[in-house]
């Protein structure tokens, strides 16, 4: 989450396999509601949103990205934990470069070492029926 009153970069990858797409659980206490979202993160200055996406793998889940292909920009307004959020997303398609990760079913990583977080393969079908929440909502988009 951005501090109050700043706008955060972050560079997130769209991973599909078939008909799934890889995604991160992510829990909003104050709405008590789980949502999804692509995996990535953060944009360092002077760092491209590429390289960020890259490192971001790296440092979350020990992966290597490969066909990594940029969808576009977009701009992301949300209420996280009763906060106001501002994202500007570069958003990319990509894949694993490991094929070990297309067989797992889910994982959990940590972003710090007070919080862990699930990636699993969604289905998604499940997604545009609304059992699962994708946000933000616009990536049904690039699906």
């Amino acid at each position: 989450m951005n501090k109050a009153g700043e706008i955060r970069v972050i560079a997130l990858g769209l991973i599909r396999n078939g008909e799934r797409i890889f995604l991160s659980e992510g829990y909003d206490p104050v709405k008590q509601e789980t949502f999804y979202r692509a995996l990535g993160g953060g944009v360092e200055f002077g760092e491209t949103s590429r390289a960020a996406l890259e490192r971001e793998f790296q440092e979350e889940i020990q992966a290597d990205l490969t066909n990594i292909k940029y969808l576009g920009c977009i701009e992301n307004l949300f209420i996280f934990n009763g906060r106001q959020g501002h994202e500007i997303i570069q958003l990319y398609q990509c894949d694993f470069a490991d094929s070990k990760f297309y067989q797992l079913e889910n994982l959990v990583f940590s972003e710090s070492p007070h919080h862990k977080h699930r990636a699993l393969w969604i289905d998604i079908s499940r997604l545009k029926s609304g059992e699962f929440r994708l946000v933000p909502e616009v990536f049904f988009e690039y699906l």
